[in-house]
């Protein structure tokens, strides 16, 4: 891992791959929890973490050189979401033949398969999800479609997501579901956080 300064009061942490971005989000998370780190806001992404809004970025970057992140599960303490998933995406043909299996075998995959949130974006509400094996990436749409209903089940390389409003969008659809995902009344508006463990079962 390394620690870069951004600006005068924000630090940027790269990582070596997702699980690594996982344990530091939880450690920085935990941390500032305790008193022990102070930052305004701590953003996982695909490879690197973001705090900004630390007011001594030299030292803290130093106290963070002499931390290690618990050897932990990842996303193990965290909460669970069941989120009930209708599988009749239009895409699921063409995610069979991606991954050599009849539609029935994806929907199996998909619903026994343990999703966390590694980080959120594109769309506010909108959560990345991983846990789907790296051979089972997928490409995306060669071209978007101009509307993708809101909570449609989709997947694009090695993530699923669900659209949380109607928007554009090239990822493969394989389902959908009502459950609501973003609310900006409540706390925290988006239901799916950095680090929540999610299950995409079978639902009406």
């Amino acid at each position: 891992m390394r620690i870069r300064p951004v600006g005068a009061y924000a630090l940027l942490l790269d990582c070596d791959d997702a699980d690594q971005v996982e344990a530091w989000r939880a450690e920085l998370w935990r941390r500032r929890d305790t008193g022990e780190l102070t930052a305004r806001e701590i953003v996982p992404a695909a490879v690197t973490v973001l705090l900004d809004g630390v007011p001594d970025p030299v030292a803290t970057a130093a106290r963070i050189a002499g931390w290690q992140p618990r050897n932990t599960a990842a996303g193990a303490d965290s909460a669970e979401v069941r989120v009930p998933i209708v599988y009749d995406g239009t895409d699921l043909p063409t995610v069979a033949g991606h991954w050599g299996v009849d539609v029935p075998a994806v929907v199996a995959r998909l619903r026994r398969t343990e999703f966390r949130v590694a980080f959120c974006g594109f769309a506010p509400g909108f959560a990345y999800l991983t846990g789907l094996p790296p051979e089972l990436a997928v490409p995306r749409l060669a071209t978007p479609r101009t509307r993708v209903p809101a909570g449609s089940v989709a997947l694009a390389g090695p993530y699923a997501g669900i659209y949380p409003t109607a928007s554009p969008g090239g990822w493969l659809l394989v389902g959908r579901t009502d459950l609501p995902l973003f609310d900006v009344h409540a706390d925290p508006p988006a239901r799916l956080t950095p680090g929540t463990r999610v299950r995409l079962v079978e639902g009406r």
